[in-house]
């Protein structure tokens, strides 16, 4: 028999197990309505997303590849050494870093160096070449310590510091060639038979009896007219004639005279007018006889009378000579003119007989034949000397370079382009849609990406047709070229593809951003965001906009960060 506390857990168990039963079975009983309502769509909700706070970067994203930067075609600007043959290179340029100062190939034997310059290479150097590509030339071979002035002018100390760069690469700087050297001794050969013919021609001249009166007339005038100037220099330095003096000098003894004959009667009269001594005290005075002065006085007043007489002669003689010094020197200058004249007259005349005689011609166009003979010997003379071939140097934007692409072999003949150089840095080339470009600018920063992940810092360094590389690819229809360099090489190896971003845009400090699918523009033209404060119940928010990037853009109004704006939803 069980136990009464047996029998109850069995009617326990019993009953759970009924109950479950129904359950189970309630569960899986569904009026037609409940299942609808189970299958039809649930209700729509709100896809928001949070207002964040951080900075914003816009950037451009630029696929390219690392090359060596601003490729540049390579020609000759001419022959290399002074020949006309055929020019074959005799060796090859090398691909890989290329100094300034070094050989960049041979021709002909011959060596084409490679200097730093923007002014092409296209002319010979010859010495007297003046410009600005002697100038460049110039500071080329002071910055390789071949020293030289800086003067734009292709002189001797030039030529000098020219010889030297050749020779300390194992040449010979270019020197007049042989047929050079023939012409140069022909024109100099011409100049001395011209002179000889015109001496000739003049000596006939100067013998000609056609002339020779005319030649004593010019040089009786000659010696007529240096009489004359000598006769008037003479005059001039004189105050007066020897005769004028020696009229003078008895003046001047005639007054002196009188003066002596005044002077000797006025003391006569002085003497007979001056009273006689007085007698002592104690004699007894005696009468005394006055004395006759009148002879005396006669004798004064005719002594002053001679002399105002001398005076005035002296006075007289001495206007006389200046008045003959001035008649002589006006009829000495007429002399001298007249003198002039005739020796005019006599060039004249001779120089009229000389033109219109034969001889004369003959002079005239040995003359002319000197003159042509010297020009063209000094045209040819300004160039010959030490030159340097428009072949023989290649001037290069920049130096160090590297050659990238050799386009003539050794023994082959040199007729356009003989190499490509490119700078010694590395450059990503790329292009970017025309809105895009609108945005970027030179010296914009930039960050290239390797597919390793890691980055490299960047700048933009040209937009459009300053990024264009030559031989490149044309960028397609509504896209423009751009040119990123990065700020170090290393690392960096050339032909990997990479991808660059150039930061066209950034905000100082952390700002509020929200999706830019968030931001609705109303009628009024005011943006708008929609912010979530219940679920499903939202609010409109008015804000500023600003830097829009990745998807994001910056807002400024009546929010913060954390709040849910609305993104898409009823």
């Amino acid at each position: 028999m069980k136990s009464p506390r047996k029998l109850l857990a069995g009617v326990v168990a019993g009953v759970v197990v009924i109950a479950g039963a129904g359950w189970a079975v309630g569960s899986r009983l569904r009026s037609p309505a409940d299942e609808a309502a189970r299958r039809a769509a649930p209700r729509a909700s709100l896809v928001t997303a949070a207002v964040e706070r951080r900075k914003l970067v816009s950037t451009v994203v630029v696929s390219g590849t690392l090359e060596y930067g601003s490729p540049l075609p390579v020609s000759l600007a001419g022959a290399v050494g002074g020949t006309s043959e055929q020019q074959r290179a005799t060796r090859a340029p090398r691909q890989g870093r290329l100094a300034e100062g070094a050989v960049f190939l041979e021709v002909n034997g011959r060596p084409v160096f490679a200097l730093r310059g923007s002014v092409p290479m296209h002319r010979t150097i010859a010495p007297g070449s003046k410009g600005d590509d002697v100038k460049q030339l110039q500071r080329a071979l002071r910055r390789l310590g071949y020293g030289g002035p800086v003067s734009g002018v292709f002189d001797q100390a030039t030529i000098a510091a020219v010889t030297r760069m050749y020779t300390k690469k194992g040449y010979e700087a270019q020197q007049p060639t042989l047929t050079d050297r023939q012409a140069y001794d022909t024109l100099r050969k011409a100049v001395q038979t011209a002179q000889e013919t015109l001496a000739a021609e003049k000596k006939a001249l100067d013998q000609g009896r056609d002339v020779l009166p005319l030649k004593m007339r010019l040089a009786n005038a000659k010696a007529d007219l240096k009489a004359a100037e000598r006769a008037l220099r003479e005059a001039e330095a004189r105050l007066v004639t020897p005769e004028d003096e020696t009229r003078m000098a008895a003046a001047e003894a005639a007054v002196r005279a009188a003066q002596e004959k005044l002077a000797e009667a006025e003391q006569a009269l002085a003497e007979a007018r001056r009273p006689p001594p007085t007698p002592a005290a104690t004699a007894t005075p005696q009468p005394t006889a006055s004395t006759d002065t009148s002879l005396l006085e006669l004798r004064v007043q005719n002594a002053q009378a001679d002399l105002a007489a001398a005076l005035e002669a002296r006075e007289r003689a001495a206007e006389e000579a200046r008045q003959a010094r001035e008649k002589s020197l006006v009829e000495l200058r007429k002399a001298v003119r007249t003198a002039k004249e005739a020796k005019a007259t006599a060039e004249q005349a001779l120089r009229q007989a000389r033109q219109l005689s034969p001889t004369r011609l003959k002079v005239s166009n040995a003359g002319k034949d000197v003159a042509a003979a010297k020009g063209m010997l000094a045209e040819f003379a300004r160039t010959y000397g030490t030159s340097i071939p428009p072949g023989e140097v290649v001037f290069l934007p920049k130096l160090p370079a590297r050659v990238r692409k050799v386009s003539v072999k050794q023994g082959q003949q040199v007729e356009k382009e003989v190499a490509t150089v490119t700078s010694s840095a590395f450059t990503v080339t790329g292009a970017v849609e025309a809105t895009e470009a609108e945005l970027l600018r030179t010296g914009m920063e930039a960050a290239i990406e390797l597919d390793t992940g890691k980055t490299y810092k960047a700048r933009l360094t040209a937009v459009g047709e300053q990024a264009k590389v030559p031989g490149a690819e044309e960028a397609k229809d509504g896209s423009e070229p751009v040119l990123i360099t990065p700020a170090s090489m290393k690392g960096l190896k050339p032909g990997t593809a990479v991808t660059a971003r150039v930061t066209v845009g950034a905000t100082k400090e952390a700002v509020l951003v929200v999706p830019v699918a968030a931001v609705i523009t109303g009628a009024d033209g005011r943006a708008r965001v929609r912010v979530e404060y219940a679920t499903d119940r939202t609010r409109d928010v008015e804000v500023r906009t600003g830097l829009t990037a990745d998807g994001n853009v910056q807002v400024a109004g009546a929010l913060k960060e954390g709040d849910r704006v609305v993104v898409s939803g009823a």
